[in-house]
């Protein structure tokens, strides 16, 4: 009980001396933390992290037990940990240094142009989905999201245009070069067609399925992207995300399952109250300023 109150009193105390500034910090450094859950929330790198923390567990347990062989061993493992997270990392934080070094703090505080952006691919895609599926004409398309996939782009050819429904069925029309392959969408744009996908290594996909809604759920097991498919034979829409499959989608079905993966609405709450936060800080800073400048 006393250790109770000693902690309110420490808080009663601590409170009336945080500053803006302090403010600030606790939000960048909350928004730096939501980033790496996302990044880990996704299926590969779940595992990877778990071996990370299963790996720091043993080396824990090894120092309060004693076991000074096995320990040693570990923290020399944990001293190269950094430059192996390095290596293993390196799509996903170059990736992130490029969407960072061409983005404004403008344009990171202020996502709503990216989220109007997002809309208007995710309507012309339904669009060229509902026109496909009635003439049965087959697609596979990929929107990309934190995991990059520029080991897919060299199976395939650069397109770099914005999305829209005609340019879509163009691609995926029965007679073109490219319509066997994967379209990837980064960033709201087409980033490349005609790409190779793996395929999935699941026993238990139903035998009815053929290599592209195959293609499809291996590419949503291996990353975290939302792949859209359309079947040759059937016309059907189906969504496969995180190595499962949503078959029999109508095009309504379809745009609310794609505005729900791809513009998260936690995202867009942080930046916000970042954004928030860093003005009032700033308003704040300016006052005082004026104030100092009056009392001279």
């Amino acid at each position: 009980m006393e250790a109770i109150k000693n902690f309110f009193s420490e808080i009663s105390y601590t409170i009336p001396t945080i500053g803006i500034m302090d403010i600030i910090d606790i939000v960048v450094v909350a928004f730096l933390i939501y980033e790496v859950m996302s990044l880990i929330h996704t299926t590969s790198t779940a595992r990877i992290a778990k071996g990370i923390i299963v790996l720091l567990l043993l080396t824990w347990f090894t120092d309060m037990t004693h076991m000074y062989a096995l320990n040693f061993i570990l923290n020399n493992t944990i001293s190269l940990g950094f430059l192996a997270i390095v290596i293993m990392f390196q799509p996903e934080l170059r990736h992130m240094l490029e969407k960072l070094g061409g983005s404004t703090l403008r344009e990171l505080l202020e996502p709503r142009t990216q989220i109007v952006g997002t809309e208007q691919a995710i309507k012309q895609t339904v669009k060229a989905c509902e026109n496909m599926s009635r003439e049965k004409v087959g697609a596979l398309i990929v929107f990309e999201r934190s995991i990059p996939l520029d080991e897919y782009f060299k199976s395939g050819t650069v397109v770099d245009a914005e999305v829209s429904s005609e340019l879509l069925r163009n691609i995926f029309f029965p007679k073109a070069s490219l319509h066997d392959g994967a379209m990837i969408v980064r960033d709201n744009r087409i980033a490349a067609a005609g790409c190779v996908l793996p395929l999935s290594n699941n026993y238990n996909i139903s035998s009815d399925l053929g290599t592209r809604h195959r293609a499809g759920i291996g590419m949503s097991e291996a990353t975290d992207g939302v792949v859209v498919i359309v079947s040759e034979e059937t016309g059907a829409i189906s969504v496969a995300i995180g190595g499962m499959l949503k078959r029999h989608l109508a095009p309504q079905t379809l745009e609310r399952l794609l505005n729900n993966e791809l513009i998260p609405q936690e995202d867009d709450t942080l930046k916000a109250s970042l954004k928030d936060t860093l003005k009032s800080g700033f308003k704040r800073l300016k006052g005082k300023g004026g104030d100092d400048h009056a009392e001279k």
